[in-house]
């Protein structure tokens, strides 16, 4: 819900004001924490040196890089929607602000479901749901010049752009789970490097080759997200298909 608030506060506040907003959510969650979250005794951790070891082995470190580059789609096109709605789609700046709600419900429900398919089949769940984002981002260039078409593309972008994030944190657990404080916290370093790359691409395809391009950009950084999840996921299959030594195999 911040994205719309902010904007909605922006639009009639000017931008300064959105981040006073900020401030002062921030204090009311600081004071929320200290007087309602329990304090909970920390088990005894890893040394620092093995819980870095374990957060820099390879596959976790693609896993990782592709977590970026998804996050870099989702940020290249999603930083510059409110001029894309407006001038491209036509929509007056007021109806933005309730394009954005109806995409944080998209968040919000594909949280929900991603949860769900990872528990199902992770590394499938989560090839499929990348795979979708792809899909549905080529479908928003063509639909991005049509009121009902981008409401209804933008609302199914939302909830499978948030549909990967439970299977990538749930992978990255696994593959550190002697730093699981660590790992969790590289899963975010990694998003937020994608989300400021993307921000900064974004911009840049705005300058050469304008604001249409998005979507179809933002397609094509979540197909390399996706080829590198495939990579890893023929990986682990090869290995599972090796016959153990010393077995006969049929």
């Amino acid at each position: 819900m911040g994205v719309p608030v902010g904007t909605f506060v922006g639009q009639h506040l000017g931008w300064r004001a959105s981040f006073g907003a900020i401030m002062v959510m921030g204090i009311v969650a600081l004071i929320g924490i200290v007087l309602f979250i329990p304090r909970i005794r920390r088990d005894e951790s890893a040394s620092l040196g093995k819980q870095f070891r374990a957060v820099a082995q390879p596959k976790l470190l693609i896993i990782l890089l592709a977590c970026a580059v998804g996050n870099s789609s989702l940020f290249a096109v999603f930083t510059y929607i409110a001029p894309l709605l407006e001038q491209v789609t036509g929509f007056h700046e007021s109806s933005v602000t309730w394009i954005l709600v109806l995409f944080g419900i998209g968040v919000t429900v594909g949280n929900m479901l991603g949860g769900k398919l990872a528990d199902w089949k992770l590394m499938p769940a989560i090839l499929g749901i990348f795979l979708s984002i792809c899909v549905l981002l080529t479908i928003f260039t063509f639909t991005v010049k049509s009121p009902v078409g981008a409401v209804v593309t933008i609302f199914l972008w939302g909830a499978a752009s948030f549909a990967v994030m439970p299977g990538i944190q749930v992978k990255i657990m696994n593959l550190a789970q002697e730093a699981p404080a660590l790992a969790s916290t590289s899963n975010h370093s990694a998003g937020n490097l994608g989300n400021a790359f993307g921000a900064f691409f974004g911009g840049w395809v705005i300058d050469e080759m304008g604001l249409t391009s998005l979507p179809w950009i933002g397609a094509l950084l979540v197909g390399l997200a996706f080829l590198i999840v495939l990579a890893v996921y023929m990986q682990e299959r090869r290995r599972q298909t090796v016959p153990v030594a010393g077995t006969v195999s049929k």
